[in-house]
């Protein structure tokens, strides 16, 4: 369903809005007509130079307002405006996400009533002439003869008339398809009044279970904050288990190095009795080598003792034999005296 549009209409300005209608019966709600936000449109009709706001919710025309220039568009808050459709016989309301989406739309509402105002002018003008022309043809013959007698400006008039004509057969179509469509409207908005009704008495049943899920919120809400400060808790705890779990991993650790060192030293423990053994035999051994040692030493102080005898009369050997050289050297040279006085002696004889 396209709300009517005709193939003459061309979208001129597009947003997003959540759309509201007034209750018909207080005159004073606002009845959701879409569940979320949905397209609003202004469209224009060339052929009819009329302009129509337009949104569709699915296949459900909510909102078909005919612009005019009596129309007013209200901002009543920052993101909300509203206004009067005489013809619809409702209010319709627009809920925007910014308040630029909504001065945009106001924008375009003043320029497109002030479109809307010149085509009625324009149109009224139109009038005026085509009823003075219809006279004047009454009084000097009917319009063909008229056409046939008439000048360029005549035939222009006429066939401006004709174009009037035939938008009057349209505009009464027209108001036979916005009066079905009224209808609908009307048949709609009694379905959305009970719809309305039964949404009154869910929303007083949703009030209350509000009201038990905020008090259970509530007391969700406090048992979080006891499990989250229990939590808090769990955790100092947790890290104090950690803490004491490493540093019984150390104690751990260090009481496996003192078995092994245990167990080293009662290895060891195990040979003292052989090694007491081996050391008294080493002590015996040592007291003999000292006995020994002892010995030696005074071997070693008599053989000193010799030695030094020795070195003397060793001494006294070299003076005596120094002196028994002397006298020998002495009686060799009295010797060789002696050989040279006999080979002197047998020369002379």
């Amino acid at each position: 369903m396209d709300g009517g549009r005709g193939p003459s209409e061309q979208p001129i300005f597009t947003t997003r809005a959540h759309v509201f209608q007034i209750d018909p019966s207080t005159k004073k709600n606002w009845v959701p007509a879409s569940k979320q936000a949905v397209t609003v449109s202004y469209f224009y009709d060339v052929t009819r130079n009329s302009y129509r706001v337009i949104s569709v919710d699915g296949a459900k025309v909510i909102i078909n307002s005919s612009i005019t220039p009596n129309m007013t568009f209200t901002k009543t808050s920052q993101k909300f405006g509203q206004w009067a459709d005489s013809r619809a016989n409702t209010v319709f309301g627009l809920g925007f996400s910014s308040e630029q989406q909504l001065t945009k739309f106001a924008e375009k509402f003043q320029e497109v009533k002030e479109a809307a105002r010149l085509a009625r002018d324009k149109s009224q003008d139109k009038v005026e002439t085509s009823s003075g022309h219809s006279q004047a043809s009454s009084v000097n013959g009917t319009d063909d003869e008229k056409a046939a007698h008439a000048g360029p400006g005549d035939a222009h008039l006429k066939s401006e008339n004709d174009k009037l004509k035939i938008a009057l057969t349209q505009s009464a179509a027209n108001v036979k398809k916005w009066e079905v469509e009224l209808q609908t409207l009307r048949e709609s908005n009694a379905r959305l009044s009970a719809a309305l009704q039964e949404s009154a008495a869910g929303a007083e049943q949703w009030k209350r279970q509000f009201s038990a899920c905020r008090d259970e919120n509530d007391r969700l809400r406090g048992k979080i904050d006891e499990l989250e400060q229990q939590c808090s808790e769990a955790s100092r705890e947790k890290e104090k288990s950690a803490q004491l779990e490493r540093r019984i991993e150390a104690l751990e650790a260090e009481l496996r190095e003192r078995e092994t060192e245990l167990r080293d030293l009662r290895k060891q423990s195990e040979l003292i009795p052989q090694l007491m053994s081996e050391c008294a035999f080493v002590s015996e051994k040592l007291e003999a080598a000292e006995r020994d040692n002892q010995t030696l030493e005074d071997k070693v102080r008599a053989l000193k003792t010799d030695m030094e005898e020795s070195r003397y009369r060793q001494s006294r050997l070299k003076g005596e034999l120094k002196s028994f050289l002397e006298v020998l050297d002495g009686k060799i040279d009295d010797l060789h005296h002696f050989r040279r006085g006999l080979s002197q002696l047998g020369a002379d004889h």
